[in-house]
């Protein structure tokens, strides 16, 4: 059999597995809520009230300026927009947000060191500090001009080989295989004395694109490979998917919103038949065992805040916690020099290089930074732009806004109606956006409908608007002009709007 027509089996295979999995991921969401049992009927009648989707566009709607409920945070418009804490913190709780953002900051280092509550760094690794992917809390960007690429970092996947690895992603087991050598991430840095994995090569073409107005736009078409490969060649079946890092704010409110609720738009056979698809990302909670609602990530492959931040630390600082027992970070069998090299484990510490309280400090701190106000929500253009948002389409996946649970966790995200402008499902986006990763249930072509909320300030906070997972969207228009799939209507409506049309809703997206 020659290689081609090994490889076209291959695929075929593959997608037959994945069609049986979409299958099978709509039969387990059985196990998930599908009503909130969080409200009495009173309330329950009061939510669905207030999340009806608006029809009159001449006026701002009831607290549609509190992007985040009680907790928005009405700070100065600037480049510390998103660090503020939620303005409903409780005065004791403010300790422990100031605490989760000095270790948010902490620069880690190589072992042994002196400083011996900071060790354990890789030994291989991405980035020192959380704040190094993620500077002011904001969205990372693809390496450009004089800055670097610690904010955007590859991931590596293979295909499952056999029936058993199959079946392990059938059972949410494992959300896909990592490079029999490089391991899940690609690793750009190393300690002292270990080579990096290797190194990101990014190429840019530009694809014209005329509006109905005229207007000549350009979009980059990015190209992806590795360079200087330090461990020999990557599996032949490994995909790249490069991703940059997101902004942080809101995401404990997003853990706050009821499963029901993002259950309720899942759409996986386009029943409406509005052409919108959307699916819910079902994953293994590793805390608890049990199926989960993935709601974070490009992908929306990790449940909670807490499980995300443990994945950040072990993949991306190559630090171990209680909840990810990764003291070698992504190292794996075929490397052995890296885990020949010392980890940061102190035993008067405890067992992991980043014990508790850190995992928990951090993951408070990330579940409590505030969402900005909005900007100039009731002016006429915002609510020109607006309405065109939603007769464009935007609306079927960009949700605006939910009440979450009023159970929730913390006291400071429950009952807060909030305007995040996402489904949260996985969406097909068509080839242009396809990276060709299976992530748990989600294909290579889909991506979770990213969160609206804060967009408007990507300039202000990260000092560059570069949108998308990979940042190869320069603005607004060129991100929309990438949708395909599900998108593709929606991306056509803005195509074909006027030229003032299209500033209004340009507008609109910057008062988010």
């Amino acid at each position: 059999m020659n290689a081609c027509i090994a490889r076209s089996l291959l695929q075929s295979l593959l997608a037959l597995f994945l069609v049986a999995a979409a299958v099978q991921a709509s039969d387990d969401t059985s196990a998930l809520k599908h009503k909130r049992d969080d409200l009495s009927e009173a309330d329950l009648r009061r939510v669905e009230a207030i999340t009806v989707p608006v029809t009159d566009f001449s006026k701002a709607e009831r607290y549609e300026a509190m992007s985040a409920g009680a907790g928005t945070s009405i700070a100065p418009n600037d480049q510390d927009s998103f660090t503020q804490f939620s303005a409903n913190l409780a005065f004791e709780d403010e300790e422990g947000f100031k605490l989760g953002d000095a270790l948010f900051e902490k620069l880690w280092v190589s072992s042994p060191s002196s400083t011996q509550a900071s060790d354990g760094l890789g030994p291989l690794y991405n980035a020192r500090s959380c704040l190094s992917c993620h500077p002011r809390d904001g969205r990372g960007g693809p390496p450009e001009g004089a800055s670097d690429g610690t904010s955007m970092l590859y991931r590596l996947a293979r295909a499952p080989r056999n029936d058993g690895e199959r079946q392990m992603l059938a059972t949410y087991d494992m959300a896909n295989f990592p490079d029999p050598i490089y391991g899940a991430q690609l690793q750009d840095r190393a300690v002292p004395g270990l080579a990096a994995e290797g190194q990101m090569k990014m190429t840019y073409s530009e694809l014209p694109v005329t509006l109905a107005d005229g207007e000549l736009v350009f979009l980059r078409k990015p190209t992806y490979a590795v360079r200087d490969l330090a461990y020999g060649a990557l599996d032949p079946t490994t995909t790249l998917s490069p991703r940059v890092a997101p902004q942080m704010i809101g995401l404990g409110l997003i853990e706050a919103i009821h499963e029901a609720d993002i259950l309720s738009r899942a759409d996986p056979d386009d029943a409406d038949g509005d052409g919108i698809s959307g699916r819910a990302s079902l994953v293994r909670d590793r805390a608890t065992g049990e199926i989960a609602l993935g709601r974070f990530g490009w992908k929306a492959q990790t449940p909670t805040v807490r499980q995300q931040t443990a994945d950040a630390f072990a993949a991306d600082i190559g630090l171990s916690t209680p909840d990810l027992d990764r003291s070698f970070g992504d190292c794996t069998e075929g490397q052995t020099a890296c885990l020949g090299l010392p980890t940061g484990v102190q035993a008067r510490l405890g067992a992991v290089e980043a014990p508790d309280p850190v995992l928990g400090l951090v993951t408070f701190y990330s579940a409590n930074l505030a969402v900005p106000a909005r900007r100039k929500a009731s002016f006429p253009k915002t609510l020109r732009g607006k309405e065109i948002f939603y007769q464009s389409g935007c609306a079927s996946c960009h949700t605006p806004k939910y009440v979450t649970r009023r159970d929730a966790a913390h006291k400071a995200q429950a009952f807060q109606l909030i305007w995040p402008y996402s489904d949260f499902l996985l969406h097909d986006m068509g080839d242009g956006l396809a990276d060709g990763q299976t992530v748990g249930i989600a294909n290579g072509r889909e991506w979770r409908a990213p969160p609206l909320w804060g967009i408007g300030l990507t300039k202000a906070v990260s000092g560059h608007t570069f949108l998308l997972h990979d940042g190869r969207a320069r603005n607004f228009t060129e991100a929309i002009l990438w949708h395909g799939g599900e998108g593709e209507k929606a991306r056509d409506a803005f195509a074909a709007l006027s030229t003032r049309d299209r500033r209004d809703l340009l507008a609109f997206l910057e008062s988010l």
